[in-house]
């Protein structure tokens, strides 16, 4: 189950890079994912929590699903689909494949949570893994590709700054409700935005676009979210996310298939080191943990 979730997660570029060759814009494409997958979400949160009791939300938990979905859920992925337009699909996995090593930063720095020796070496490795891939996407893409980088860090940044602040309170209203929630606050926001972008585009699109965002919303979310989440109570977080070494590969393989992507022997070898590095971290936590 987590590798299958890895790898559908990660074709959501590929279905996203697929899209835009259709003239559909971010704006347009975002909101028909969330609001696509936002009945699904809610369809599995009723089946699964319809003979469970659950606690009411205070008003304080409102206000911080609201900060929560637009942080994580819009704000992040609107970047993400933003900076797709400019770099490889391969690329912009190992760009997210980085976010822990953000939210160690975050913590450090913020939180002033102590960060290892092994880990500052894990997190240097991990990043010059991502330039010799950027460098790949420079050569063949131009300038555009600072431009791209930029944005899909930025979400990153953003995802980062979202898993920190629901720690706190998953374990209290349950990940299924946060998440439904969290999604639903998204969807609205992506509504609002596209009152500002041509809001009759979401209903004159080519049928290839629906087909693709229904794809992208059931096959490339909805489902591999539920199947990493079953996957972390059945074998915990750490094989889970060592199973997520999985989702740059398969991205950096499809883009080339599906996308005709350079796939060059410093991007491979740059990918080799992001995902040693990942590992390396993931090793860590858990031998603290334990």
């Amino acid at each position: 189950m987590a590798s299958i979730g890895a790898i559908l997660f990660s074709g959501k570029a590929v279905i996203i890079k697929y899209a835009y060759r259709y003239g559909v814009s971010p704006e347009a494409l975002l909101a028909l994912r969330m609001l696509i997958a936002l009945p699904m979400f809610w369809l599995v949160y009723w089946f699964v929590s319809r003979k469970k009791k659950t606690d009411p939300l205070l008003k304080m938990d409102y206000l911080k699903l609201i900060g929560l979905g637009f942080i994580g859920y819009f704000f992040s992925s609107y970047l993400n689909f933003l900076g797709l337009k400019y770099i490889s699909v391969g690329l912009e996995r190992i760009i997210l494949y980085l976010t822990p090593t953000i939210v160690i930063l975050i913590s450090y720095f913020f939180l002033h949570k102590k960060i290892t020796s092994l880990q500052w070496y894990a997190m240097v490795v991990g990043y010059i893994g991502v330039m010799l891939v950027f460098l790949q996407d420079v050569d063949s893409k131009g300038d555009s590709a600072w431009l791209g980088t930029f944005l899909v860090f930025a979400s990153s940044c953003l995802y980062a700054a979202y898993l920190i602040a629901a720690g706190e309170m998953v374990n209290r209203i349950g990940s299924m409700r946060l998440v439904t929630y969290a999604t639903s606050v998204s969807a609205i926001f992506s509504a609002f935005q596209m009152l500002f972008h041509q809001p009759a585009t979401l209903f004159t699109q080519m049928p290839q676009v629906y087909w693709l965002s229904i794809i992208n919303a059931g096959v490339c979310t909805v489902i591999p979210m539920f199947l990493v989440m079953i996957a972390v109570q059945r074998i915990g977080s750490s094989v889970t996310a060592q199973a997520g070494i999985l989702g740059p590969l398969a991205t950096v393989f499809m883009g080339w298939y599906f996308l005709d992507e350079n796939m060059s022997l410093m991007q491979i070898f740059g990918m080799v080191l992001v995902i040693a590095a990942m590992w390396l971290l993931v090793r860590n936590r858990e031998a603290i943990a334990s």
